[in-house]
């Protein structure tokens, strides 16, 4: 609101009260940080925050993916996908080890179960410290789009590293955009895997 003078009534200046609209764009003076686990699942996301007009970077840290092979194959094409969207993408070193370490005793795990919970969390957090380090404003992620993954689960982790990081994690939405992600997935004949990633390997015995 401002103040527009009027003319002198009784020796008095008054003052009219305006509204004015102050040009500021939120989602142009935003930086998003998306995590993906794989282009089949972030290219409609991706469409849909370009159209949007948001500034957003992809983030791959994938360090529950294995074998390598499966890992470099994932991520050629998520950068495929970025590449053709325009799309900063920024790739966190590949640490398996990492991962293994963090879910020992959980490789029986069944899917959305306590392993998932500890992945989501190590990704995560992980992403929110680039996030934080790197002037990004808030994250996302379209870890929870999978049919095969706890929607829920995959907030709960992202508030969680969050709040233990100093990041504003988005609990948008994505699943809406799963049948779009496919169909376009099929259009740019997209590598599409049969499992998340992990395949937990045996327990040690003793």
């Amino acid at each position: 609101m401002g103040l527009r003078p009027s003319k002198k009534r009784n020796g008095c200046q008054v003052f009219i009260a305006f509204w004015f609209q102050v040009p500021y764009n939120r989602r142009m003076s935003e930086k998003l940080l998306l995590v993906s686990c794989c282009a089949p699942c972030s290219i409609g996301v991706i469409k849909k925050l370009k159209e949007e007009g948001t500034d957003v970077t992809v983030l791959f840290y994938n360090p529950n993916i294995r074998p390598a092979a499966e890992y470099q194959r994932r991520l050629a094409e998520n950068k495929k996908v970025c590449a053709h969207f325009g799309v900063p993408f920024i790739d966190l070193p590949y640490e398996p080890e990492i991962w293994d370490r963090m879910t020992m005793g959980l490789e029986q795990e069944p899917e959305r179960g306590k392993r998932c919970d500890v992945c989501f969390l190590m990704r995560l957090k992980r992403a929110a410290e680039f996030a934080k380090a790197n002037g990004f404003t808030r994250m996302s992620s379209v870890l929870g789009i999978s049919r095969y993954k706890d929607f829920d689960q995959v907030c709960r982790a992202g508030l969680m590293a969050g709040a233990e990081v100093g990041v504003s994690y988005e609990t948008r939405d994505w699943r809406p955009y799963r049948a779009e992600s496919a169909a376009l997935a099929r259009e740019f004949n997209l590598y599409r895997q049969n499992y998340c990633g992990c395949k937990p390997r045996e327990p040690k015995n003793g």
